[in-house]
């Protein structure tokens, strides 16, 4: 078994700090917490099963690839939702 801490997991994994964040918290991976200095660190504990469900999960989402138009057109779409919720935050301002 081996410990590593939050940072070091992500960067093995190529992932997000934040997504190891909830990894932990969610108990997708096991951990440790010790305090050091004062302060309490996590550590992940690595383990060979959990690193191949880990894998697995992973290699998952980054199969579920877009193509340009489909990522261009959701971005459209996100884009025009986030305009509308704008022109409400200042029709609401306006009128305040």
């Amino acid at each position: 078994m081996k410990r590593l801490t939050l940072r070091e997991y992500a960067k093995l994994h190529k992932l997000s700090y934040f997504n190891v964040m909830k990894m932990v918290n969610n108990g997708d991976v096991k951990s440790v917490v010790e305090e050091i200095n004062g302060k309490e660190v996590k550590y992940v504990v690595v383990e060979e099963e959990q690193e191949k469900r880990v894998s697995e999960n992973i290699i998952e989402t980054s199969a579920q690839k877009l193509t340009l138009k489909e990522e261009n057109e959701l971005l459209k779409k996100e884009i025009e939702y986030l305009k509308a919720e704008l022109e409400k935050c200042n029709r609401r301002t306006i009128l305040a």
